[in-house]
């Protein structure tokens, strides 16, 4: 039997793009019909049905929830802000506070107004004053409500599959922009960190605690060959630590925030910089278990990524966790080896402090469309039904609880 802090924080999360529905002023939505993508169109209806959705939450003795604010829906055009928007997620706060359970906002989940893309979105220089105009404004709307907040998620992902490898609108592949948009996130956390800091002084509220939500992987070498443990020493640092070294040496973190899913297996055959940085073993060696996307599933690399994070001495919230699958006893075989491995990270001094599953509800998973069923609670996209799946009744126990059997 395992057992967690009194005050931990259990729940799951969401972003809004996803689950919402029908935010078509989101640079995504033309880029999906352009590019021939399955389209998000309603999603799952949370923007009406959150109240449904948040009695579900409740139900399963959620304490904590994790959400992001749509920035197309609250600034549609260029300094033109949406008081109907903004009044919904005030609600959307005041829906979750009702029901005692702590909202964690985040500002910034991938998707931007078509504007701000249609003038050069992250690698226009005047991207930093444009978010912190918007998070400015939302700060002020809802920080009576908010304790927690995370200004972006997952920066690397974001710049990578925008900017590196085209994957994603605006489908860049260039190395040039790729590095001025990580600056540029870099920037944009400090100054908002600084910024939501001094609303809440204004105000005179308590303190907020402000992060990021940090993509990171257990970067595992295929074997000990002097490449392998070199590649792994510098991709840990490049994809997992140096944002997180940045914002710390600029005291723009008061706690970390993280989002764990799978493995990354280092097998590397030149020393050129190029297969340092990005060669993964091809061959098969070491096969795990993957999730319905084809990724390994590696619960004892949480474990090692928390021990990791040790040296920042910040309180740590995994701010995602999940798998995809359509076997719901594995999901929950996922969930309970990750918490394990949190517990023992927790028993050898890392800070932890809440866990957020990934996700609350099957949702619309950005390039792969509606295939991916991440969810604790089932969605019907025809009906718009949702049922509380198994995996979700047994995680219930364990937020209300603390145990972990």
């Amino acid at each position: 039997m395992i057992q967690f802090p009194k005050n931990f924080y259990w729940g799951a999360a969401t972003s809004s793009y996803q689950v919402e529905g029908n935010n078509a002023n989101a640079d995504w939505w033309p880029w999906e019909l352009q590019a021939g993508k399955e389209n998000s169109g309603p999603a799952c209806r949370h923007y009406e049905f959150y109240e449904q959705d948040f009695d579900l939450v409740k139900s399963l003795n959620h304490n904590a929830h994790r959400l992001s604010i749509e920035w197309s829906r609250i600034e549609p055009r260029e300094g033109e802000f949406s008081d109907e928007a903004i009044v919904h997620y005030i609600n959307v706060i005041k829906a979750l506070r009702r029901r005692g359970i702590e909202p964690m906002v985040t500002l910034h989940h991938f998707t931007n107004p078509i504007w701000f893309a249609a003038s050069g979105g992250w690698a226009d220089g005047r991207c930093v004053k444009r978010f912190l105009r918007y998070c400015d404004f939302v700060t002020r709307a809802l920080a009576r409500g908010v304790h927690f907040w995370f200004t972006i998620n997952e920066p690397t992902v974001y710049f990578s599959h925008a900017y590196l490898w085209g994957i994603w609108p605006p489908q860049a592949k260039s190395f040039l922009k790729t590095k001025a948009v990580y600056h540029r996130f870099n920037e944009t956390h400090i100054e908002a960190y600084r910024l939501i800091h001094n609303i809440y002084k204004e105000l005179e509220l308590a303190k907020p605690a402000v992060s990021i939500a940090q993509h990171v992987q257990a970067i595992v070498g295929c074997d000990q060959s002097l490449k392998n443990r070199l590649a792994v020493a510098m991709r840990k640092q490049l994809y997992n630590l140096a944002v997180l070294d940045h914002l710390k040496q600029h005291k723009a973190l008061d706690f970390i925030g993280i989002n764990y899913y799978s493995r990354h297996l280092v097998d590397v055959h030149s020393w050129w910089i190029g297969n340092l940085l990005m060669e993964t073993c091809k061959d098969n060696h070491h096969p795990l278990k993957k999730n319905f996307l084809g990724w390994d599933i590696y619960p004892e690399g949480l474990g090692r990524v928390l021990l990791d994070l040790k040296k920042y001495n910040l309180p740590v919230i995994i701010a995602e966790n999940g798998i995809c699958t359509t076997d719901d006893n594995q999901r929950w075989e996922y969930i309970q080896s990750h918490l394990k491995n949190v517990h023992m990270a927790m028993e050898q001094g890392v800070n932890v402090t809440g866990y957020l599953y990934w996700s609350l509800m099957d949702n619309f998973e950005w390039a792969h469309g509606f295939g991916p069923r991440f969810g604790l609670i089932d969605i019907n996209y025809d009906t718009q039904q949702r049922t509380i799946r198994e995996s979700a009744r047994k995680f219930a126990v364990v937020c209300q609880t603390g145990v972990l059997d």
